[in-house]
């Protein structure tokens, strides 16, 4: 799966990842949904810190599509509440 960092740049991450990123995703919903802006903050950079870990960075010349697009660090929980699908951030 291909996945966007908004202002940084994509990385290719293997399918055993995905339910690792979930955990993190329901951890950063439950922050959201409890209007807990601290604890918000520190969900967000988790999840975006382990995409970062177990994520394999594309050439910033590479123009795959991707299939995710997570928001930047600097996000505020209201532009991340309007990115929230059904199932969060990641799918699954």
């Amino acid at each position: 799966m291909i996945v966007r960092i908004m202002g940084e740049g994509q990385v290719q991450i293997a399918e055993g990842d995905i339910d690792v990123l979930n955990v993190l995703d329901t951890d950063l919903e439950t922050a959201i949904q409890r209007d807990d802006e601290a604890e918000f903050r520190v969900r967000l950079h988790d999840l975006l810190d382990k995409v970062r870990e177990v994520g394999t960075a594309l050439p910033d010349d590479s123009l795959e599509p991707s299939e995710l697009i997570l928001p930047p660090p600097d996000a505020s929980m209201d532009e991340v509440r309007q990115m929230l699908g059904d199932s969060g951030l990641i799918p699954g």
